[in-house]
């Protein structure tokens, strides 16, 4: 395809999502399934337009997978509807950790011993595919700042934490293919790619995120007397944190996150503080401009909340841009009973099993663990570690084989949570409006 074709199959998809928003919403299906059906037209399934080859561009694609999930993963954290606190965060951690460590294992297994895979690859695959993800599974999500569902809650705060949480595993499957230093017994895994990168990773974005909040409550002043550039603050966080991250050899996924928690929650708490409002928390950019032209009003503009608008826009561009290019990768020889299987098993198998592992002995409603154990949505993220596994030398052949592996299970869990999320969610909507049993 040339330049011109790309912009006009670009510009026409935009056009096209932009004037058809109100029918998408009353539709059974997600934008992404569009999206992935034009990319799947072009591409060589179909019409052969242009194929993207992941294993040629896995530099590029990293580069890209990488800053989309890094916006997506502040736009979740930003819209945390509650404070941290163990009890409230009990369920998504224990799904970021012990759901997380047995999904890897089942996928591990089934790679192992039906696939054929060296038990490094196996765990390698079981770090790209367990952790959900943040940009595909918007509607399944938390929606704004003010939304305490506590299903959207639970499945957004996973998704925001997991994708910190596989790197462990990550570089334990490359660790056993003889890609990254494990130390004797697993030492060095276990003190720095766990213990250590888990640790100062959370610590790099509570700090950061806490200390922009104050730095920005304190140059506006109570009224605003100085005028932010919130989405400059937010890109900059984003990037300060994960740069700090890197350095220090922590999980910048991670940070990122608990990053853009901090902010919200520090710019919460001094609200609070300031105006004895705890509930009242700016989250548009447009009651900003109202709090800026009236003194009067109670409300002041965030960082949190006036770049957050403009993080959605840019996660809504990024996830065109990416699926599109997962259809234009496969081929019809694409989809093998190898992959299909696996898609199946981690849809049918290693996610629900993990659920139910990792939430015994919680309170957790089994209408919730239901819906928790359905929607893992699996998508650009699993991407972004493939590529990352590429990038440091995992071998061509193998690497060849987890691209289709991990292409189709994303491409099935586009079309199978797409197609299920909306029917499934107003199912469970009209479950809990229901009167109790007399």
């Amino acid at each position: 395809m040339t330049n011109a074709q790309w912009f006009l199959l670009v510009g026409g998809l935009l056009l096209a999502r932009g004037l058809t928003a109100p029918l998408l919403q009353r539709l059974p299906v997600t934008p992404a399934i569009a999206y992935l059906a034009v990319g799947l037209l072009v591409g060589p399934t179909v019409l052969n337009l242009f194929h993207f080859n992941p294993l040629q561009q896995s530099a590029l694609l990293e580069v890209l997978t990488e800053v989309v999930v890094l916006i997506s993963l502040f736009s979740a954290g930003v819209k945390m509807p509650v404070p941290f606190s163990f009890a409230r965060w009990r369920t998504p951690i224990l799904l970021a950790s012990v759901s997380m460590t047995v999904s890897v294992g089942l996928v591990a297994a089934f790679a192992y011993f039906l696939l054929g895979l060296p038990l490094g690859a196996g765990i390698l695959l079981g770090a790209i595919l367990a952790p959900t993800d943040p940009v595909l599974a918007t509607d399944v999500q938390t929606r704004h700042p003010g939304d305490r569902d506590r299903l959207r809650f639970t499945l957004t705060c996973e998704a925001g934490m997991n994708d910190g949480s596989a790197f462990p595993f990550v570089m334990l499957g490359m660790g056993l293919l003889g890609l990254h230093e494990l130390g004797e017994f697993g030492l060095r895994w276990a003190l720095v790619d766990v213990l250590w990168a888990t640790v100062a990773g959370v610590a790099i974005g509570v700090v950061a995120g806490a200390a922009l909040a104050h730095l920005g409550r304190k140059l506006r002043g109570h009224p605003p007397r100085h005028k932010l550039m919130d989405d400059f603050l937010g890109l900059g966080l984003i990037g300060v944190v994960y740069g700090l991250s890197v350095l220090a050899g922590a999980w910048g996924f991670l940070a990122v996150f608990f990053a853009a928690v901090a902010l919200r929650q520090t710019e919460l708490k001094l609200a609070s503080a300031a105006l004895d409002n705890p509930d009242r928390l700016q989250t548009d950019p447009n009651e900003a401009h109202a709090a800026n032209a009236s003194p009067d009003n109670e409300v002041a503009p965030t960082v949190s909340g006036g770049s957050l608008v403009f993080k959605e826009h840019l996660e809504r561009l990024s996830e065109l841009m990416l699926i599109l290019l997962i259809g234009g990768t496969l081929f019809i020889d694409s989809w093998s009973w190898r992959a299909v299987g696996l898609a199946l098993f981690l849809f049918m198998v290693a996610r629900p099993v993990s659920v139910l592992v990792g939430l015994m002995g919680t309170r957790t409603l089994w209408p919730t663990r239901s819906m928790v154990g359905w929607f893992g949505v699996r998508g650009i993220g699993s991407l972004y570690y493939l590529m990352f596994a590429i990038q440091h030398g995992l071998p061509e052949e193998l690497a060849l084989d987890l691209i289709q592996l991990t292409l189709i299970a994303v491409t099935l869990s586009i079309l199978v949570h797409g197609t299920s999320v909306k029917p499934l969610m107003s199912l469970f909507s009209a479950y809990r409006k229901r009167p109790p049993p007399p």
